[in-house]
Order: C-alpha cells, then structure tokens, then sequence
C-alpha cells in the first residue's frame, strides 16, 4: 500500500508541473479557415486546466472551470484584410505562376507581421512582465514573431496549418529532397517528371534564396524595432522546441520528418451536430443522393465569373441527384429545382450524411481533411496556395478527380461527374483513406495537447532537435562540400593536364635542327 501511495504522489507532482501552466498564443492571420484551427486547440488547451492568452484578430471567448482563457484583439485586422479583398479577383490567383505566388505571399506577410508586433494591444503584453511556460505561433514566415518566445523566457512551438512546407524545414534541420518532397505553391506530385524536378529544384533554391537574403533580413530589423532586448536572430528563429503539423499520411504524401516535428491532421474534427430540420429532410429525401459544393470560406463562389457560374447552374440542372451548394448572395441566378442554397452550411454534418454521394471543393486542407474523414469522393477546383498540391494528392489516393479552373465548361463538368457518380472506385478508395486516417495510436487533438505539456515538463525539450538546425543552410546542403570536391576535380584535372605535357615532353626527344649543306 504505501508504494501505491507513493506512486500516485509521484505522478501527482509529475502532472503539476503541467497543469495550470500559462501559454500565449500567437495567431494573426485574419481568416477564418485559420481560425477553425486554432480555436478548438485552445479550447482544449483551457478544458485541460491551463491559463491561455490568445492574441488574434477575433475576440476569443470559452466557459470552463478548469482553465482559463484572455483574449487580446489584433483590432482593426478583419477590416483591413476585407479592404484588402476588395480590389483582389480571388479566382484570378489560379492563373499566376509559383513564383508569383510566392512573392504575393511575402509581400502580405511582411506587412501582417510588422501590424501584429506594433499592434498597441501586443506592445502593451511586450512590456509588461509577464512570462509565460510556452509560446505557440502559427508558422507564417513571420519569423520576428518567434523572439517573443525568449522575450517571455519560454519554448517555442510552431503551428503549422499546411502541413510541412520550406517554412518549417529549415528551421528544424527536416529534410526535403526537391527530387519527390513538391514545393508548397507547385501543383506537382511526388512522382515528378524531368522537367518538373527541374522546376522544383529551381523553386527550392529561389526559396532559400528569399528567406536568407529577403525575409530574414527584414524579420530581424521587426525584430529589433518592437521587441526590447538583444537577442541573437538565428538563434531565435532555430530554437524551436516543437512544431505542430496538420498533416497525416492519408491526406498528405509521406515525407521523412525529425523528432520535434508531430503530425496531428485532423485535431480539429469533432462529431457533427444535429443538422438543421431542413437540410436534414432535404438530404434524408435524396433517393439518388446529394452533391456538396463549397469553395470553402475564403474563396466564394458568388464572385465566380459569370460564364463559370452560368456552366454549373446548367450542369447541375442536369443531374438527377440533389445539390447543396454554398452560395454567398441571397438570390442564385437561374437556381434549378434540384439545388438548395445557403450562405452558411455544416459542412461536417453534410459530408457525414450516408446520402453525400460527392464533394465539389477548392481542395483546401481543411475541407480535404474533412472529406476523408467521412469518406467522401472529390472533385477538386483548386485556385491559390496549396490547393493544387492537394488536389494532387487527391487523385494519386484515387478518392477524387481535379478539374483546373481555366478548364471549366459544361463538357469537362459533367464527364467529371459523371466518372466519379457512376464508376464505384471512388467511393471504395474513399473509404479506405478514411480508415486509414482514423486508424491511429491516439487521438490527434490527444496528440497535439500531450506534446505542448512534453515541451513544458522538459524545459523546451531539447533533446529532440538535430544538429542540423545549427547548420547554416549552405553547410546543411552541402553546398561548400560540393564547392571543395568540384574545385579539387579542377584542380587535379589541371595538375594532370601540367604533368601529362611535361611527361610527353621529356620522353618525345626534340626534333634537332638539320645541317644545312656547304
């Protein structure tokens, strides 16, 4: 008995060193797909007893008696993204290239994190003398964010919403062969041609050349600018303890990845809620099933172009299955009999339905994750980010077919649907990569909130970082190894050209010269 009680005392100890602990959040990025992500981590976080500060565009609210939750709001955040919108095409993003791509995305996250550091609401918390037991951020590339971390004399966790990507990589030595690992703006899979190795390989370089001689730079001046005290920038940017990823093998391609690097896709899912009356007849009353259209929450389909919009009224008009689709505006132009509209769906409910024959998507994670948890074919309609990259995952699962949007017409339509509505593969490979996703040790949302604890019992957990997060990226590519042994070959060529020539030179007698005759 009293080695039970001792025991019971030990782990009691062991759990408070967790329980109660002060956490800071760090999640500006003001749309709403990132917001259904963090929140239920947070939520979670607070059930379990902990004390929560978030800082986010949104005011963030929760009733628990375990924990505690205090919401500092990025005011003025949600406005300037919406002005922002209003001067951007958001289908027009399908037509730029990678780079473009990349260069847009800097551009948008320089500006956020020099409004996030300089908000009133964060200086006032930077200069208060608060600390906290860990710091957890989203990973945007907003790298000044991360001094905060020993600003508040805490580890650093990094939540990454896409999965691994070149943002994380080379912050925590992970690595990345351009060879089958597709950039995250590419719309390649892993089994790539030559000329899209080529391509890949080139957007790696760009990549490293951007983030060592454009965004690092600019980062550590924010740095200096809004957080007090001297701090070391590599150091900061490489002390991560612990990086969080969305991702799982059955959603995303499997990719080596270090011991400080957890993959909880999925964390955010939680059992659907009773539908509403309506839907929920409309969709019990489908004798030949329900097709779900949702460009997700970002992209909407009420700013489709008109032509494109006109193709799936038309389209739609000729199915004999029951459409419910995500639309925007009050009035559908042309709105068939067989297609109901609303500005805001349960989507999880809707693809829980067994009467959901197929989901029509802009191949965004979330709704990716979502539909292979229930198991639901796609057609994918990928736009911007890393749709492409999902959608191409989604055919090689064979769950789902893509459909470019530049490809969009009543021909291609309705021969994509009709291949996924009649050839039964799809839903078969469905649900097995819904089987696999939810075959796990642990629960994601488990998962994710056990390794935030580890980090806090373990003071940051070092012993799970590589050696090559102390790598500068030339070394951690091998770039001066290359460098000696091309220079070495030069040379030795040259050396055995100079010996050669002397050898032939000395064993080949000379031509004397001839005597002339008297």
């Amino acid at each position: 008995m009293p080695k039970t009680i001792l025991g019971i005392s030990i782990v009691a100890i062991s759990l408070n060193v967790v329980l109660g602990a002060k956490i800071l959040g760090l999640f500006p990025l003001p749309i709403n797909s990132h917001r259904n992500l963090y929140t239920p981590l947070v939520q979670e976080l607070v059930q379990r007893g902990h004390h929560v500060t978030v800082i986010s565009p949104y005011e963030e609210t929760i009733d628990s008696k375990n924990g505690s939750l205090r919401s500092i709001v990025l005011t003025g955040f949600v406005d300037w993204m919406t002005d922002g919108m209003k001067h951007v095409r958001t289908f027009d993003l399908a037509d730029t290239n990678i780079f473009q791509k990349l260069q847009t995305v800097l551009t948008f996250l320089e500006t956020m994190s020099e409004m996030t550091l300089g908000h009133r609401n964060v200086q006032r918390l930077i200069h208060s003398k608060e600390t906290f037991d860990v710091v957890i951020i989203t990973e945007l590339l907003t790298h000044a964010h991360k001094a905060l971390a020993p600003h508040f004399k805490a580890p650093l966790v990094s939540f990454s919403t896409i999965g691994l990507s070149s943002f994380t990589n080379l912050l925590v030595g992970n690595p990345a062969p351009p060879s089958y690992v597709p950039d995250l703006f590419s719309d390649y899979s892993s089994k790539m041609t030559f000329p899209e190795r080529l391509t890949n390989s080139l957007m790696h370089l760009y990549t490293q050349v951007c983030f060592n001689w454009y965004v690092y730079p600019q980062q550590k001046e924010l740095m200096k600018k809004y957080v007090p005290g001297e701090y070391d920038f590599d150091q900061v940017i490489h002390n991560i303890s612990l990086v969080l990823l969305n991702s799982h093998p059955s959603i995303n391609q499997p990719v080596p990845i270090v011991p400080n690097v957890i993959e909880i896709g999925g964390f955010h899912i939680k059992p659907p809620k009773q539908l509403p009356q309506d839907l929920q007849e409309y969709l019990d009353n489908a004798p030949n099933g329900v097709i779900y259209f949702s460009m997700g929450s970002n992209l909407k389909s009420a700013e489709l172009p008109m032509a494109k919009r006109d193709t799936f009224v038309k389209t739609f008009a000729k199915l004999k299955q029951k459409v419910i689709w995500k639309w925007e505006e009050d009035v559908l132009p042309g709105q068939p009999e067989n297609v109901k509209v609303d500005k805001w769906l349960p989507q999880s409910g809707i693809l829980a339905h067994p009467n959901t024959r197929l989901f029509i998507t802009h191949g965004g994670l979330l709704s990716t994750t979502e539909t292979i948890y229930h198991g639901v074919p796609v057609l994918a309609i990928p736009v911007a980010a890393d749709q492409k990259l999902n959608a191409q995952r989604i055919t090689k699962e064979g769950f789902g077919l893509l459909l470019e949007y530049h490809e969009i017409s009543e021909t291609t339509l309705t021969q994509k649907l009709d291949e996924l509505l009649n050839n039964p593969k799809y839903a078969k490979n469905a649900k097995e990569c819904s089987k696999i996703f939810q075959d796990r040790l642990t629960g994601p949302m488990e998962t994710a909130v056990y390794w935030v604890e580890y980090v806090i019992r373990h003071k940051g957990a070092p012993h799970l970082k590589v050696a090559g997060v102390d790598l500068p990226w030339y070394k951690y590519m091998l770039l001066d190894v290359g460098l000696f042994i091309v220079l070495s070959l030069v040379l030795s060529l040259y050396v055995f050209c100079k010996l050669t020539k002397i050898l032939i030179s000395l064993c080949v007698p000379s031509k004397s010269p001839k005597l002339k005759r008297s």
